[in-house]
């Protein structure tokens, strides 16, 4: 299966981890990717200690845990390659829709994408549920 795949047909929870350049690290729940045409991974980010840790290093771990019995999913491990403060780009991609008002006095939104490095499953280090 591929990700675009996994991640149309499966539902889960994700969480990001990533680390500022001083080695503090943090962890924070993501939707789930926008996967691009050239198999890169987009996330729309505020400017929160995710965001802010990025721009300091441009390692970060997305984790997406199955919903349902068991330990299900995947980790992915993931080199951040560029981001665009595109309103309209913003705009199209983003799956939870506020009032402006409301989106405004969230602060500021930026797509992030990412490259990925490396795919295992959500525990062990056996073949991953995609390609």
């Amino acid at each position: 299966m591929l990700l675009q795949e996994y991640f149309t047909e499966i539902r889960g929870t994700g969480i990001m981890a990533t680390a500022a350049g001083s080695g503090e690290v943090t962890t924070a729940i993501y939707a789930k990717p926008h996967i691009m045409d050239d198999n890169s991974l987009a996330f729309i980010m505020r400017e929160r200690l995710t965001y802010a840790h990025l721009k300091e290093n441009d390692q970060a771990n997305y984790m997406f845990i199955e919903q349902g019995p068991g330990f299900k999913g995947l980790r992915l491990f993931l080199r951040k390659i560029d981001e665009s403060d595109d309103p309209e780009l913003i705009a199209a991609m983003t799956r939870r829709h506020l009032s402006p008002q409301e989106d405004a006095a969230k602060g500021p939104k930026h797509l992030v994408r990412f490259q990925v490095l490396k795919v295992l499953p959500l525990v062990g280090d056996g073949p991953p549920p995609v390609d």
